[in-house]
């Protein structure tokens, strides 16, 4: 088998996706609680992404935050093709075709923005790696569904507010969204974001208020999963 190491050179080199952006957006549906973490040590980043992973999670977006985050993200791919095969991991907070570029070739399989820019949808299209970005108006979500967009982020949801959604859902029913921002580790959190009809949701500080005690985070993420999937479907 090859090492780890050799193999992401060869996905580098060759520019190939692990997986095929249907199954990307098929895999995101249906594990709908996205972490969204960043943390300079690889170690406790690897650390968190296992804990996702114990607890069920197959989405994992990493935030492009750090001065070293492409150094942990490069460690985090490596940790993920050894020890969490089926695990989804993006990136986040892309806002350059050069940077997106920069992270698909280091292995990123989805790439998540704040904002929408055209640049970074066209270098996400060449690759073949779905793109998620950020939109705050009904103009926007429509830009974004026209540029190709395999889900379209709102953000911030927590100023958005669950009313938003519930009116977007009027004229477009059926784009795929991702709510961050604002969205809380409770049942009545995702009761009320689900409800309104999103499809995702992601969350960032709110779910690692405690991030050292890992069995504990695991515990949480399975029960979170298990009421998302059921108030997703609902």
């Amino acid at each position: 088998m090859l090492s780890m190491t050799r193999k992401q050179q060869l996905i580098a080199q060759q520019h190939m996706p692990r997986f095929s952006p249907e199954y990307i957006l098929e895999t995101v549906l249906r594990y709908p609680v996205v972490p969204v973490f960043y943390h300079a040590d690889a170690a406790f980043a690897q650390r968190i992404l296992a804990a996702c992973y114990a607890g069920g999670l197959r989405v994992f977006e990493f935030t492009n935050r750090g001065s070293n985050a492409f150094d942990v993200f490069e460690q985090l791919v490596a940790y993920v093709y050894d020890h969490c095969p089926d695990m989804l991991l993006g990136i986040g907070t892309i806002y350059t075709a050069e940077e997106a570029n920069r992270f698909i070739r280091a292995g990123a399989d989805f790439v998540v923005q704040p904002c929408l820019t055209a640049d970074v949808a066209d270098a996400c299209r060449r690759s073949g790696t779905p793109w998620l970005p950020g939109t705050m108006t009904v103009s926007e979500v429509f830009q974004a569904t026209r540029l190709g967009a395999a889900l379209v982020k709102i953000f911030p949801g927590n100023v958005l507010g669950p009313g938003f959604i519930k009116s977007l859902r009027g004229p477009m029913p059926t784009v795929p969204l991702m709510v961050t921002g604002g969205v809380e580790p409770t049942e009545a959190s995702l009761r009320e974001w689900f409800g309104a009809g999103v499809n995702v949701v992601g969350m960032g500080s709110q779910l690692f208020k405690n991030p050292d005690d890992t069995e504990a985070l695991s515990r949480q993420i399975a029960d979170l999963l298990a009421f998302a999937q059921t108030a997703v479907s609902s």
